[in-house]
């Protein structure tokens, strides 16, 4: 039974001012589905069919010849030869909405769109089902922590009794009927997207030992990313590690955060920090076979803010917005004194998430705790040293069942506030 995803209106209204909207994003997290359901009665051809591939690709001239405009095509990311013609179809009429497009192979295709169709096509994002999206909430807004976002989410928000279930189930659509076994989704899903995706976008040789890099940087997410560490563990070079991270983020695997940047913060760490955008499928390759080992184990703090960066992510992406321009972290060796025993420490700052919008930032501190305390967000004061920047509403995200105001401008909020 299909389920409403949060796009649909923005897939609508893209449309109606671009004579092409590309939907892209991962593997199997329901552009398709989405496009078939919006527009039942376009012709809808799949590149998926090897028949169908290979006559394109030897005669891509001859294609919408038989094939005319408006029309929906599924995995473009594997006929490269028919973007020009794309584009010829464009510049041949001023109507709008001429052509829908889904790929999942987001360098190739915005390689190609930008040479071809840069003006012509617009391109959203879709992911797995958001947590807001499984809750059936209307609610549509980027998470942006002003006080006037906590209240209006607050008019549709509702508990969840157990996030840890939707932590380690994931929010591929397949999964959302629960008859479908977790396992044998996964194990089909890591051999497909190698087989697939991986081998079209760079080829590997040893499927065997991607597999272990995969689940090497399942076991890191959440983490500044150590390429040196990972090869070593994996026992490759560390330009292979930087050519397979480059593959996974490509394929919409995994997310690398940039860290803060501002010449106020003269001693900030450069270093990246890597996020899984599916926390299923982190479980499922660190070997957490149920919601409660997921919960209990070693990495269920970097599990939960691996689920909360990926929530914050789907907002914005949902909300039509490159989540690349607001996010990063900070961390720094713009050490803060503390003074304990009455001896002085020092220690360094870090901010899990900046999110920054109109020259204001907002700090994000993401804890699995059910206790929050002011004292989770000490290292808010580091952003007050960029002149030029205003800090804005701090919040905690948390495990806390209501909202509660720390200070004037920092709240725990709940995690389903995302």
């Amino acid at each position: 039974m299909y389920k409403k995803r949060a796009i649909e209106d923005l897939i609508k209204r893209t449309e109606k001012g671009f004579k092409g909207v590309l939907v892209t994003g991962p593997r199997q997290v329901g552009k398709s589905t989405v496009l078939r359901h919006l527009y039942e009665d376009r012709k809808y051809i799949t590149f998926d069919d090897p028949v169908l591939l290979a006559e394109t690709k030897s005669e891509p001239g001859l294609f919408f010849r038989n094939n005319r405009p408006p029309i929906v095509l599924d995995e473009v990311q594997y006929i490269s030869e028919l973007f020009p013609y794309i584009k010829m179809e464009c510049d041949r009429s001023d109507e709008k909405g001429r052509f829908l497009l889904t790929g999942s192979q987001q360098y190739h295709l915005m390689k190609n769109i930008s040479e071809s169709l840069a003006g012509r096509i617009a391109i959203l994002e879709l992911a797995g089902f958001s947590m807001r999206e499984l809750m059936g909430s209307s609610f549509h807004q980027p998470f942006i922590p002003s006080e006037t976002y906590i209240e209006q989410r607050e008019k549709d928000c509702r508990g969840i009794e157990n996030i840890w279930k939707i932590i380690h189930r994931g929010g591929y659509p397949a999964l959302i009927d629960e008859n479908v076994d977790w396992q044998t989704f996964f194990s089909s899903y890591i051999q497909t997207y190698i087989d697939r995706d991986i081998n079209a976008l760079g080829h590997v040789k040893d499927k065997l030992k991607f597999t272990q890099f995969l689940t090497a940087m399942a076991a890191r997410t959440g983490q500044m990313l150590n390429y040196s560490n990972v090869a070593d563990q994996i026992e490759v070079s560390v330009n292979t590690v930087k050519e397979w991270t480059s593959l996974l983020e490509a394929s919409g695997i995994i997310y690398i955060l940039q860290p803060f940047s501002n010449s106020a913060l003269k001693r900030a760490i450069r270093t990246p920090k890597l996020y899984f955008r599916d926390t299923g499928l982190v479980c499922f390759l660190t070997k957490y076979q149920t919601p409660e080992t997921a919960l209990n184990g070693a990495m269920a703090g970097e599990l939960f803010e691996t689920f909360v960066v990926s929530e914050i992510l789907k907002s914005f992406s949902n909300a039509g917005l490159d989540y690349r321009m607001y996010v990063s972290y900070y961390r720094g060796k713009d050490k803060r004194k503390t003074t304990k025993d009455g001896q002085k420490n020092e220690r360094e700052s870090e901010i899990d998430l900046l999110i920054e919008q109109d020259d204001v930032i907002y700090p994000v501190e993401i804890k699995m705790s059910a206790n929050p305390k002011l004292s989770m967000t000490n290292a808010f004061d580091v952003l007050d040293r960029i002149p030029e920047k205003k800090r804005g509403t701090g919040v905690i995200v948390c495990m806390y069942d209501k909202v509660l105001w720390l200070k004037e401008n920092i709240a725990a909020v709940p995690v389903e506030y995302i």
